[in-house]
Parts: structure tokens; C-alpha cells; sequence
């Protein structure tokens, strides 16, 4: 037993009406000093201030961790609070989290890998990224891939389109069937959204699944001039950052979307965390932004949180 805890036995016992043994013969049964049982009971007021401070930090903590409904980590708590200009160690969180038994979600193996095989053409395309996903800086290696999403009454599937530098999301779709006009809609988007920041050098990366293998998909990147790059067979580490973020939304949102009965309501759920996620979800890699705020910070070079000292160089 720690010291305090024998400390606080003493103290309750003395204060019992009762009692008849004294602080001498107490200490001695606990076997800790009568000097220091007097100095923790005089400084009851300052831990008593202590006790108040680490309540207060936790409010702050709460409203991190609960700000847009979607559940956080030490360190995203930590940069969700220096964008409103709290400044708190990660180390402090860490140990109020525990201390009032705040729990993040688990990340957990990701167990909807495996794609559908029907359809697939001998059409593939070396791996021009080779893991070197920072190649270039951003909108110049977009990664794409299609995930599973269980619901209470069914299942959909989800197409997006990821900025390998910034991580954000250019495009998604969301589609009731496996269908590949839900991922040639995928490309319309970004086309349409992030037009004017692509060129004929941006690399789109997928794996060898047959959506990108069919004719379909290879006119429509040789049409918006994109450069076709594909994973090793077999090979997720060559679009880690892709699967990484399915990871990351699963375990944000599969339970809630897993009690849902429509499509609707998980394509509202969907939009609205795509949203959180480019950009409230900050990330510690990003030097503590989001993905917008990384992309607008590393084209123009202006840091939106306040530092002390010079703001953090981007991995350009």
C-alpha cells in the first residue's frame, strides 16, 4: 500500500468518534513516520487545490474528447485543445484520462480486406509510388481503394480518393452495389472539386482490384490525363495510408453505423464524418492540423496556431 492511502487510513480512523488508538501507535501499525503523517495532513488545502485543477483540466479534456461526437485519442485530444488555445502536455492528459477513467476507442485488425474478384482484367500498371507516398508534396500521389460498410439492414461501399501528403479526402462515394460507375464517380468528383490543383504529373494508386483493372476506370484516369500507378498483388503496404484511414473511420463510426436500417442514414453519418475528418480531426503527423489546415499551411506557409517559437517546418 502507498504511503497517501496508509496516510488517508489514519486520518479517517483519528476522525472516527470512537476512537481510541492515537496517531503515534497508528503509524507505527502502518509502519510510516508521525512526522510525515503531520506534514500530509497540513498539506491537505494544497492537494485540495491539486484535486480542483486536475477537475477543471478535465472539463476541457471532456469537451475535446466529446467535440463533434466522434470519440479521441491523448493526442488528438491534445491539438483539438490548441485550436482553442489550450495549451495542455499530452502527458497531463494522459494521466487525467486515466485518472477519471476517460477510455479511447481500440483500434482494432480491420477484418473486410478482401475484394471482389469477378470481372478483373490483366490490365496492370507497375507501382510507380513505391511507398514513397510524401514523393513530391501535395494533390501529387492520390491513393484510392473501396471499403465495406455494415449496417443493421444491409451493406454498402465506399470509394475515396486520398491526398497521400495532406491525408485528406478529395473525393468519396457511397454506393448501394459494387457496381464500377460508383468509382468512375469518384474521379468525376475530384476532377470537379480539386480540378485546378491536379496535373498531368498526380499519381492515381490503387491496388490490382478489378474496379481499377477494368477499361472503364483506365479510360477515365488517361482521359483526365492522371498517371495509373498499382500495389504489388497481394501487397497492402503499398497503399498503407489508405487502409490506415479505413481503419481510422471503422473504429470512429461502425457501431453507431451498424445500428442503423437505411442507406440514408449511413450516407448522413458518412458525409458528416468526411467532414469532421478534413477538418476537425487533427493529426499529429500534420504538425497538429488537419488535413485542410495541413494543405492550406503547406501552399502558403502560414501557421494557423499560435506557437512559441517558429512554427513547425511541413515535410515538403
Amino acid at each position: 500500500m502507498i504511503t497517501a492511502a496508509k496516510f488517508e487510513i489514519i486520518s479517517n480512523t483519528v476522525n472516527q468518534g470512537n476512537n481510541l488508538l492515537s496517531v503515534s501507535l497508528l503509524c507505527e501499525l502502518a509502519g510510516v513516520s508521525r512526522s510525515g503523517y503531520y506534514a500530509w495532513v497540513e498539506a491537505a488545502p494544497y492537494r485540495q487545490k491539486l484535486e480542483e485543477k486536475d477537475k477543471a483540466d478535465f472539463e476541457h479534456i471532456l469537451e475535446a474528447f466529446k467535440h463533434r461526437g466522434y470519440a479521441k485519442g491523448a493526442r488528438s485530444i491534445h491539438m483539438r485543445l490548441l485550436h482553442v488555445g489550450i495549451v495542455m502536455n499530452v502527458k497531463k492528459i494522459y494521466r487525467l484520462m486515466n485518472k477519471y477513467g476517460l477510455r479511447c476507442p481500440y483500434r482494432g485488425p480491420n477484418p473486410y480486406r478482401q475484394m471482389a474478384k469477378a470481372l478483373k482484367t490483366n490490365s496492370v500498371f507497375p507501382n510507380k509510388v513505391n511507398r514513397e507516398f510524401l514523393a513530391g508534396g501535395p494533390r501529387k500521389v492520390l491513393l484510392t481503394d473501396i471499403t465495406y460498410i455494415f449496417y443493421a439492414n444491409g451493406v454498402c461501399y465506399l470509394s475515396t480518393i486520398l491526398d497521400a501528403f495532406t491525408r485528406e479526402v478529395l473525393a468519396y462515394e457511397l454506393s448501394e452495389c459494387l457496381e464500377v460507375t460508383f468509382v468512375l464517380e469518384t474521379i468525376d468528383d475530384l476532377v470537379e472539386t480539386h480540378g485546378c490543383e491536379v496535373d498531368n504529373t498526380t499519381i492515381v494508386h490503387s491496388d490490382q482490384g478489378c474496379h481499377y483493372t477494368s477499361k472503364a476506370f483506365i479510360k477515365a484516369l488517361h482521359d483526365n490525363q492522371f498517371v495509373q500507378s498499382m500495389s504489388r498483388k497481394g501487397n497492402c503496404w503499398d497503399n498503407a495510408p489508405q487502409e490506415s484511414f479505413f481503419g481510422h473511420m471503422k473504429d470512429e463510426i461502425k457501431y453507431e453505423i451498424a445500428m442503423m436500417k437505411t442507406f440514408a442514414e449511413v450516407k448522413t453519418k458518412v458525409d458528416d464524418w468526411m467532414d469532421y475528418y478534413n477538418n476537425d480531426r487533427y493529426q499529429w503527423d500534420l504538425v497538429k492540423l488537419s488535413p485542410k489546415e495541413y494543405y492550406h499551411y503547406v501552399t502558403t506557409g502560414i501557421y494557423p496556431l499560435k506557437t512559441w517559437g517558429s512554427a513547425p517546418n511541413p515535410e515538403v
